[in-house]
């Protein structure tokens, strides 16, 4: 019987259409709703560090800093400049680093020169507002011994120098 079955012919059209009723569901709320359940706040205002002893050399300056809260954070953006003894001074350039860490060391600085520096946080929310301000200053140069100057006897001597840096050194160390 399934044989015969099989070797009929069958008619699979419909005799009458379907009549589906057009309904559309406003998903707004729930939309709305899960939004706000999986956005994650821009993150507050990170803390920069004051310097750390031995953070500075002639040309660099270690910048650390923290936050205090539990923000999610994808990365810093560090700002720095000079200081300035004149209020808007156009020669003073702002530089901007993105940064992973809670730290970075900047380089290609000038020896004995103030700068100031300030910290923000970036997620995927917003930025946070920049940190206090805070100011670094990296190490003096060396200073050049004048060679020809140098006069001793025996129980003494004298050591001539002249400093490389503009701004005034406050002391110096002489080691024999």
């Amino acid at each position: 019987r399934l044989e015969e079955f099989l070797k009929q012919e069958v008619n699979l059209e419909l005799s009458t259409l379907p009549d589906f009723e057009e309904r559309v569901i406003d998903v707004s709320e729930v939309e709305q709703l899960m939004n706000s359940i999986n956005a994650i706040p821009a993150p507050c205002a990170p803390v920069i560090n004051p310097q750390a002893p031995n953070a500075a050399t002639g040309t660099s300056l270690r910048v650390c800093w923290g936050l205090f809260s539990d923000d999610t954070v994808e990365c810093y953006q560090l700002c720095y400049q000079p200081v300035s003894n004149e209020r808007h001074s156009d020669g003073q350039a702002e530089h901007t680093l993105k940064v992973k860490e809670t730290y970075c060391t900047i380089t290609d600085l000038l020896p004995n020169t103030q700068y100031e520096f300030w910290v923000s946080a970036l997620n995927a929310s917003g930025i946070s507002p920049p940190s206090e301000r805070a100011v670094y200053v990296t190490a003096p140069s060396p200073p050049i011994i004048k060679n020809k100057k140098i006069r001793s006897c025996e129980n003494a001597a004298l050591v001539c120098w002249e400093s490389r840096d503009i701004n005034p050194v406050d002391s110096y160390t002489v080691e024999l």
